[in-house]
């Protein structure tokens, strides 16, 4: 499939889409919304909303928020305004915003359709393919012998209460990281672990565990396989909108750089070297 990369529309436009919200703080006549303080986190790289926050971590945001107020204040009542280093920076500012804003309403303006999406799920199905993979848990131990044992006490488990006593026995017993979570190592596929591990972890069935210790270069392993899925192709309508995201900025890519290169041929362009 193929993959866009688009440029960071910036933090200005970000703003733009933020909701309307309520007045927080009045600080010498100059109202403070939520969207005010949504936009400070966000510049500050935070991933969560003003809302969200507990309300002591607010309290200290709002005043952040109202302490820059206070010193934007000072700094134009200073006429600062005035310096020449400010109205250059004011320049730029004010050409990159303007950029920004009209790109997302250009962005905007791109429509996909369904049937778009559906020709490029269609196209690139592949794309979309998941292999089998298996829920396991292990119990890694250095020696046959020991997983022998463990093989032994299993057998005498009744099968009611077999996942619970291979949790407890990896707690006790593996030598491998995944100990503390009672073997658990998730879903996998067949190429994520080593052949002889996968081989054996594959050829189970739910709630059946090893009878004989499956040696790697890590030790000897008992297995316990607690689920499996099937091969499967994801469906178009799990991914249909993402699909149709990726076509519209694909397409708004291709638009600016068309865009860009009809600017440059008209335009009078001097290299100073």
């Amino acid at each position: 499939m193929r993959k866009v990369i688009i440029a960071s529309l910036g933090a200005a436009v970000l703003a733009l889409s933020l909701p309307a919200s309520d007045v927080l703080a009045t600080v010498n006549g100059h109202k403070i919304t939520k969207t005010d303080v949504q936009e400070v986190m966000a510049a500050m790289g935070a991933r969560t909303t003003y809302d969200a926050l507990p309300e002591n971590v607010r309290k200290r945001v709002l005043d952040q928020v109202i302490e820059q107020q206070l010193l934007q204040q000072k700094a134009i009542k200073s006429g600062i305004e005035r310096d020449k280093e400010f109205k250059r920076a004011l320049a730029k500012i004010k050409g990159k915003l303007a950029l920004d804003v009209w790109m997302k309403k250009q962005l905007d303006k791109i429509k996909v359709s369904d049937a778009e999406a559906k020709k490029a799920y269609e196209e690139h199905k592949s794309a979309f393919k998941r292999p089998e993979t298996v829920h396991a848990r292990h119990i890694l131990v250095k020696t046959e012998s020991e997983a022998k044992a463990i093989i032994a006490e299993l057998n005498k488990t009744p099968k009611s209460k077999l996942k619970a006593k291979f949790e407890e026995l990896a707690k006790s017993k593996s030598t491998g990281p995944s100990a503390v979570r009672g073997g658990d190592l998730g879903y996998f596929g067949r190429k994520q672990m080593v052949k002889p591990f996968s081989d054996a972890a594959f050829a189970l069935k739910p709630g059946q565990y090893t009878k004989t210790p499956v040696k790697t270069q890590f030790g000897y392993h008992v297995i316990y396989v607690e689920d499996k899925k099937p091969a499967q192709t994801i469906p178009f309508k799990d991914v249909k909108e993402r699909l149709k995201q990726n076509l519209k900025m694909e397409k708004f890519k291709e638009k600016m750089q068309k865009l860009a290169k009809d600017l440059r041929a008209k335009a009078k362009i001097k290299y100073s070297n």
